[in-house]
């Protein structure tokens, strides 16, 4: 063993190949680096071939052409590259003989991959499993690739706006050594440059024990810009080192003296000798001679000083080399425990909208990475024919490349121009349209029958022509699949041509049913199928509008009553334990601030959200109850608010949840407004200013109004600066009640008054905010009178001490939610009509993260602790898991591994076949 970890020590020393710094001196950590987006102004083809720069001049393929060509010409010369989406498009066009030199400047370190995920995600509004797997996709590729040598060190989040501690916990967790970033608070900022707390450690889990969640975090000077006067890119104006004495204009001596100035004023709010800059920006390096000639000359002539007594060293550097001199200096740094939320550039600039720009492309990001789990599962079940099988050649591959593009902090962010936005969700239908492929072979495997297999893309307009047939005699078949490690219940809906059905599982027995201008049932399996047939069936249960209250009553779990005078929600009632609280939801939107504010000219876009008053306009007063429908399934009221704002209520059999269905737009922008619409709940619950929200769907952190854990806060945007990202769920609680909701996307979500709890919905925007993206957040839509968003809250009353065990589950439930397929016709005698992929469900404490093909003789296997120490009497604890597989044709074997709350263990398992 002491021999392994010698040479393992030896490998890593032999790739960093640091240069040498002086102890006595102010050494200057010289950073060269490009920050190319993976999609903003221009899609991510057109950024890669230099394409359309009359929106933006960038063309990242010529960037790595002049690096790798200027890298040759000294060997002291460092860069360090990031976003492998890129890289990965390069060198697979790239001859032998540059993929043997580009080989030898990374084993050399002299070429240096840093973050190394398929992009530089976002924080707010990207799901912990997303990031998981771009970060996965990336590294994979830089170690088949260039092995050892090509693992990054340091996480490096340069551009996104604001951090999220779970992301430091996930980049600990995988092994970095340090977390460098550019974006935080001005004020958190001003504070941190007078204490010399720019570097600190991060603990960024409150359930892992340290230091395994803690992480190395520093902030970089000048975000990822080089200092001011010092940018030498073809695409800056900066002047450069003019070094003949015996030409006009020589400006040496003036350059290294401002460098001097520039580095000592740096060195003043960072705690050793060691600091670093970063010299570069956004898509530069295009031609890197520039930048190389100048950063050579500006080496060359700061050093030579020494001899005159200058105790300032330049260097070219990397952020592990810096990191290096760090972790050597031996020093304690200041602890950070909560996170960087949110993010504000100046007084009245709160970087909160983007939280919710965008609404359906974050939804439809969120159901493609169910989409991409099912089919990496179906993968693994369905064996070498899912891939290329009786309807084709399919692969999970398009699909992984996809999401790891979307997750781009401007892409799922919805800060991208709208025809990049188009762009994103094209890559996404397109990676789904290759997994459907593998989808149908797989189901075929497992169940036996190759009959044709459709899927109803459209089923949240009520829109499946299989199932609308105008057959008089309706005979199809469902497939259900359930990605989860565990049986959900969950509502499916479709719509059908007829008035009665009879719908049976896979022995027979009928499925509680109900038929309107749809058909709803529920399902409580891990994969079935279940027929539907044209039948004699009960009739529609419905009940009178009176003046009375209208009461919503669902067996033994909740009550909800509706205000017989307003139409609203007035309450909601857990019967299993005896809970009522007063609710009131309605729906509001804030007036876009259009930059006339006599206290600052900054407008609401697609990044900052900054309304013109903390008033509010509500939409109405009252809703008008348009239908309410009662049955065996599901209970529902129809809320009408607006001809642009509508909502069902929801409660389903069996379920501990309230559902609200709510469709807002297209909003309405004749009147000259831009805005931003919340839905509102307001409750009697003794909230106190607190208020909690989830970190990228996993731990949740407490919040407080005008609050900041880190510094003492000038609050000066009441509403923006109290905005939180929230990806999976958001609460607020007192001694004795908690109000947990749950989202099935990313949004922006407050406390503004005691007792409650306000989410974002849309944004529709008449103005630009200045920061890069050039065009108002006004999405079209189908019909170009802009978008229409619809979407679920699922809201649950409880204990305290009782939520996370309801809440957890419910926003598993949300983000892997079941795939629906379906075959014409009774399915033939030889069909298997019941699949499951675990001989056994799951703990409840333990989630199937991760189950993919990794290649052809291996499995990866993530499993998680799904909850957080303390949060539950019953499952905060360790717990151990047997995961007996039922792989056809492989070893079954089980296996156990015990885990501790918010512990993520990773497996690769070999598998043999029987």
């Amino acid at each position: 063993m002491a021999a392994l970890c010698i040479s393992f020590l030896f490998l890593l020393l032999f790739c960093l190949s640091c240069p040498a710094t002086n102890p006595s001196m102010l050494n200057v950590h010289l950073v060269p680096h490009t920050h190319d987006d993976v999609g903003w102004l221009k899609t991510v083809d057109q950024y890669y071939y230099g394409d359309r720069n009359y929106i933006q001049h960038a063309g990242v393929q010529y960037i790595l052409d002049s690096v790798i060509d200027q890298l040759q010409k000294d060997p002291a010369r460092r860069f360090i590259y990031v976003e492998t989406a890129f890289f990965y498009r390069w060198w697979r066009q790239q001859s032998q003989d540059t993929r043997r030199i580009v080989t030898q400047l990374v084993n050399e370190g002299r070429l240096e991959f840093i973050n190394g995920g398929w992009c530089m995600s976002d924080e707010a509004t990207t799901h912990y499993s997303a990031v998981i797997d771009q970060m996965t996709l990336g590294l994979r590729f830089l170690n088949d690739t260039f092995g050892e040598c090509g693992r990054p060190r340091v996480a490096w989040h340069i551009d996104p706006f604001g951090h999220a501690r779970e992301h430091a916990s996930i980049f600990a967790q995988m092994g970095y050594d340090g977390f460098f970033f550019g974006r935080l608070d001005y004020q958190d900022k001003a504070r941190r440059m007078k204490t010399k707390e720019m570097e600190m450690l991060w603990r960024a889990s409150e359930s892992l024990t340290p230091p395994l969640a803690d992480l190395f975090t520093g902030v970089l000077p000048n975000g990822y810009n080089p200092p001011e006067g010092f940018c030498w890119d073809q695409s800056c104006n900066d002047a450069p080192i003019r070094d003949d004495p015996d030409l006009e204009d020589y400006n040496v001596d003036e350059i290294v003296q401002r460098f001097l100035n520039v580095s000592y004023n740096q060195a003043a709010f960072y705690k050793t000798n060691h600091i670093i800059m970063t010299m570069g920006s956004d898509f530069q390096y295009e031609n890197a001679n520039l930048w190389y000639k100048n950063m050579d000359k500006l080496i060359k002539y700061v050093n030579a000083l020494q001899a005159k007594g200058s105790k300032v060293n330049v260097l070219y550097s990397t952020p592990s080399c810096y990191l290096q001199e760090l972790n050597l200096a031996n020093l304690t740094w200041p602890l950070k425990t909560d996170d960087f939320f949110p993010y504000a550039d100046d007084a009245h600039d709160f970087w909160t909208g983007y939280f919710t720009s965008r609404p359906a492309l974050k939804l439809y990001e969120r159901l493609s990475n169910s989409r991409l789990q099912t089919c990496n599962q179906l993968e693994v079940l369905g064996g070498p024919k899912s891939t290329s099988g009786p309807f084709g050649e399919g692969d999970s591959d398009t699909m992984s490349k996809a999401m790891g593009v979307a997750q781009h902090h401007d892409a799922v962010s919805g800060t991208e121009k709208q025809h990049v936005a188009y762009d994103y969700a094209r890559r996404l239908a397109t990676g789904w349209a290759h997994c459907e492929v593998l989808v149908r072979n797989s189901l075929a495997v497992l169940s036996g029958s190759e009959s044709p297999r459709v899927f109803c893309e459209n089923l949240n307009i009520s829109v499946c022509p299989l199932t609308e047939s105008s057959q008089k005699v309706l005979y199809f078949s469902m497939n259900v699949y359930n990605p989860l490690g565990r049986t959900v219940s969950w509502p499916v809906r479709l719509p059908v041509n007829g008035s009665l059905y009879n719908v049976t599982d896979s022995n027979g027995k009928a499925v509680d049913s109900q038929v309107g201008n749809y058909v709803f049932m529920s399902f409580k399996h891990i994969c079935n199928i279940y027929d539907m047939k044209s039948s004699s069936l009960l009739p529609l249960l419905s009940v009178s509008i009176n003046s009375k209250s209208i009461l919503v009553y669902v067996f033994k779990f909740l009550k909800v009553n509706f205000d017989d005078t307003t139409g609203l929600l007035s309450s909601l009632t857990n019967l299993e334990t005896n809970q009522t609280i007063r609710l009131t939801q309605n729906f509001y939107w804030y007036n876009a601030s259009a930059g006339n504010n006599k206290e600052s000219h900054q407008t609401s876009g697609a990044y900052i959200f900054r309304p013109n008053s903390s008033d509010p306009f509500v939409i109405n007063k009252t809703a008008e109850i348009q239908t309410v429908t009662v049955s065996s399934t599901v209970q529902e009221v129809t809320q009408w608010f607006s001809p642009w704002v509508s909502q069902v209520v929801r409660l389903y059999e069996g379920h501990r949840e309230l559902e609200l269905e709510w469709t807002v737009g297209p909003v309405p922008i004749a009147d000259g407004l831009g805005k931003e619409v919340i839905t509102r709940l307001d409750t009697d619950i003794e909230s106190s200013d607190y208020f909690y929200t989830d970190s990228n769907g996993r731990e949740v952190l407490e919040r407080r109004k005008d609050y900041r854990p880190t510094w003492d806060l000038k609050q000066t945007e009441p509403i923006a600066g109290n905005y939180y990202p929230i990806n999976s769920r958001a609460y607020i609680k007192d001694d004795k009640h908690q109000l947990t909701v749950v989202t099935d996307r990313s949004q922006g979500a407050s406390s503004i008054y005691n007792g409650s709890l306000e989410i974002m919905l849309h944004r529709r925007l008449l103005y630009d905010d200045f920061r890069g993206v050039g065009e108002p957040l006004s999405e079209p839509g189908e019909f170009f009178d802009g978008l229409v968003a619809r979407g679920r809250l699922l809201l649950a009353l409880t204990p305290p001490k009782m939520a996370a065990d309801v809440h957890r589950p419910l926003a598993q439930g949300m983000v892997l939610q079941p795939l629906l397929s379906f075959q014409d016709g009774t399915p033939l005698a030889n069909t298997k009509l019941e699949f499951s992929g675990l001989q056994a469900a799951l703990p409840p404490a333990v989630h199937l993260l991760t189950l993919s093909q990794w290649d052809k003789d291996s499995v990866l296997i993530r499993l998680e602790h799904q909850y957080q120490a303390k949060e539950s009497e019953t499952h905060s604890q360790p717990v151990t898991a047997s995961l007996p597989l039922s792989l056809s044709a492989k070893d079954p074997s089980p296996w156990e591994v015990t885990l501790n709350p918010m512990e993520i263990r990773t497996f690769l398992l070999r598998v043999r076949q029987l």
